[in-house]
């Protein structure tokens, strides 16, 4: 039987650094340690729960089942924990030093985070962000092991511990080059709704993180009756911009991805010939940081920053 009274709140985070890091090299480098602390710590873990916990695969560590069950249950503890300490202390983002970790879409790092660095860098210096792709990983998962700290995602099924606010209502918008044969001959210019016809008929690239080569646009053709011919698929939103530009190939896109180009005369904007539902972006987080106050003012800041850049766009 487990003593918890002779449990060390180190050896927890040591654990967690293991589960994450999957080496103890590494894990000792993310928790400022030696390497021989860390398997000395590891060697103490494993006498006390009475399991192996991590065993040596190749030049890494693997978790053996019983790790794997404790680690959420763990990570939700030391968040907990973690989040009643902060909590209590006042928030100074001049003087704070942590890191937040996102994950998004391509436009979000690419449209978002250049102006929200500027505007940590003035208040808050020392406050550091990770923005992950967002293909890695599972949403739930990475929040509850704290691996993640915000998701700018679009609507999905969260369990009730997850929090979240709305980000804005994305519409899609239709692009094509500006010297495009078939949209010349037709007479159309930017506002203009793209006739449904030459919508089918033109080539599409579309913006798939998995590959797949469907998505809401193609839903909504089908209940019309219609299809269209996906002749690329790319894992970048930008991507999809640069081959419109460059080929006679269209695309669906968020609205938010065209506001604010740094260059749109290559292309031009049309309105979809038939309604594409409108996902509304949102924002994750665990709602164990709900009051964490170093949380809420740098969600605050994500928000205004959001609705400053897309203004009526967004919520």
């Amino acid at each position: 039987m487990v003593n918890f009274r002779a449990l060390d709140l180190n050896l927890m985070r040591v654990f967690m650094a293991l589960q994450e890091m999957r080496n103890v090299t590494r894990a000792a480098d993310e928790l400022g340690l030696s390497q021989p602390a860390v398997s000395a710590a590891l060697g103490r873990l494993r006498d006390q729960l009475g399991d192996p916990l991590f065993v040596r695969v190749g030049n890494g560590m693997a978790p053996t089942p019983h790790a794997e069950t404790i680690a959420p249950a763990i990570a939700e503890a030391l968040g907990r924990l973690e989040a009643a300490l902060v909590a209590a202390q006042p928030f100074r983002p001049e003087t704070a030093e942590m890191t937040f970790t996102l994950r998004g879409a391509d436009f979000f790092s690419m449209r978002l985070m250049p102006p929200f660095a500027a505007t940590l860098a003035r208040e808050a210096p020392h406050v550091a962000v990770r923005f992950l792709d967002s293909g890695r990983g599972d949403l739930t998962d990475m929040l509850e092991t704290g691996e993640l700290d915000f998701a700018l995602e679009q609507p999905t099924e969260v369990p009730g511990w997850v929090s979240s606010d709305l980000l804005f209502a994305s519409p899609f918008k239709i692009v094509a080059a500006r010297n495009n044969p078939a949209i010349r001959t037709a007479g159309l210019k930017s506002g203009d709704e793209l006739p449904l016809d030459l919508f089918c008929a033109l080539p599409h690239a579309l913006r798939s993180i998995d590959g797949t080569m469907t998505g809401m646009t193609d839903a909504a053709l089908a209940r019309a009756g219609r299809k269209r011919r996906v002749s690329l698929v790319v894992p970048h939103f930008d991507a999809v911009l640069e081959v419109v530009a460059r080929t006679t190939m269209i695309a669906s896109v968020p609205v938010q991805l065209i506001a604010n180009m740094h260059n749109p005369g290559d292309l031009l904007v049309f309105e979809p010939p038939i309604p594409i539902p409108t996902p509304n972006m949102q924002l994750y987080w665990h709602s164990r940081f709900d009051r964490t106050a170093s949380h809420v003012w740098f969600r605050t800041r994500l928000l205004e920053e959001v609705r400053m850049r897309w203004g009526s766009a967004a919520a």
